[in-house]
């Protein structure tokens, strides 16, 4: 085989995961494009201002994907804990007056002036990612360890979420809940301690909730969101009369009512709602089918990975996505309490999507070295023994091929 044709090989990525990704963001543009134009008509006087800056940072998006897509993804790891920092220390910033800007009573951004805002918990998601999946193939067997794997695992968690929750941003802390649990589990966490995990998080959602009213009266809208339509429960009515006035086949891309006002965060938050209206079921199921997809591949690549750290930061951005688009499309719904959390690939935000993007060219990446290593199962098996009881290996041999 010539050298160019080994390097070919050796750089095949998942190309599902590849098709699917570009037509969620290549959807997403359409539906900005649809949903922008009456609120960028009525602040900027120009109908494509906020579909432009969305295009330019799509573009932005896609030269990183597939720029990491082609880098090792191993070649990342010696950056990702001042990555790692750098974010924190910009997460605590965001919290100063006078640095951070203030939004509802919430401060979660940076104000880039004519750029924009900047939301550094949207690249906390990538860093966290990266250095849990970090964290927990340097641990190695102590992760098994309640002193050594899980109080030190809780205490980053819960410093992250206590950032989050000053910065009053309950939606980003439950996505980045789930990758801390996703890399913990995936990497080798023993699942006896789920209960444990899950007693104290309900515990702390339930003291968040009751100490702020805000959260609370969210809480009560979901329970009821035509209790008070013209209040509380506002939002959610007109998501649903717009879901449900787009039937089967929608009104037509372009001829949504909702957003001429009447739907708040149009673009953002509640796109899904759009969806609905102006390309119906049909749409609606497609956008579900597309984040299916990218979890089926997703988790695909990370049990094909060459190696723990691999296959931990597969997992983790796969769900980070597929977590992120199950609570928007529920919060859209009613199914689940409002949280304010976009929809990936899809809602307005170009930070948020060029970051993503970013992301996806590292599951990218390591989808291709998963393809060039002929007998991956062996390896996976033998870095998820470390949270066996008995530490013995599932299968005879595989100790000595962990590489760990």
């Amino acid at each position: 085989m010539t050298r160019s044709a080994s390097a070919q090989r050796r750089w095949e990525t998942d190309r599902w995961l590849l098709l699917v990704t570009l037509l969620l963001v290549g959807a997403g543009l359409v539906m900005v494009l649809s949903a922008s134009q009456a609120l960028a008509y009525e602040v900027y006087h120009f109908a494509l201002y906020l579909f432009l800056k969305q295009l330019a940072l799509a573009v932005v998006g896609l030269v990183l994907m597939f720029a990491l897509a082609r880098v090792d993804y191993h070649r990342l790891r010696p950056y990702v804990p001042a990555l790692t920092v750098f974010t924190v220390v910009l997460m605590l910033l965001v919290l100063l007056p006078g640095l951070g800007v203030r939004v509802n009573g919430a401060r979660r951004w940076f104000s880039l002036s004519a750029l924009g805002t900047f939301q550094p918990s949207e690249l906390g998601k990538l860093a966290f990612a990266l250095f849990m999946a970090h964290w927990v193939d340097k641990r190695g067997r102590r992760l098994a360890s309640f002193s050594d794997g899980l109080v030190p695992f809780a205490i980053m968690l819960a410093f992250v979420l206590g950032i989050l929750l000053l910065q009053r941003d309950l939606g980003t802390a439950a996505v980045t809940c789930a990758i801390f649990l996703s890399v913990y589990f995936v990497g080798g966490g023993p699942k006896r301690y789920l209960p444990l995990l899950a007693l104290a998080l309900l515990a702390a959602l339930l003291l968040v909730v009751l100490t702020e009213s805000y959260r609370a009266q969210r809480l009560e809208t979901f329970l009821d969101p035509f209790k008070d339509p013209m209040g509380a429960g506002f939002q959610s009515h007109q998501a649903l009369l717009g879901l449900g006035s787009g039937g089967l086949t929608g009104v037509g891309l372009g001829h949504s009512v909702q957003k001429y006002g009447w739907l708040p965060a149009a673009h953002t938050d509640f796109i899904f709602a759009i969806i609905g209206e102006e390309t119906g079921l049909v749409g609606t199921t497609a956008v579900l089918v597309g984040f299916v997809v990218l979890a089926v591949r997703g988790y695909r690549a990370a049990m094909r990975a060459p190696d723990r750290f691999g296959m931990a930061v597969a997992a983790a951005i796969t769900t980070w996505i597929s977590f992120q688009a199950l609570i928007n499309m529920g919060t859209v719904t009613d199914t689940l309490p409002i949280t304010g959390v976009p929809l990936p690939f899809i809602s307005y935000g170009g930070s948020a999507l060029a970051i993503t993007m970013a992301a996806t060219g590292i599951l990218l990446n390591i989808a291709s070295q998963g393809k060039s290593h002929p007998y991956p199962r062996r390896r996976i098996d033998a870095a998820l023994d470390i949270g066996r009881r008995d530490r013995r290996p599932p299968v005879a041999g595989a100790r000595g091929g962990s590489g760990v």
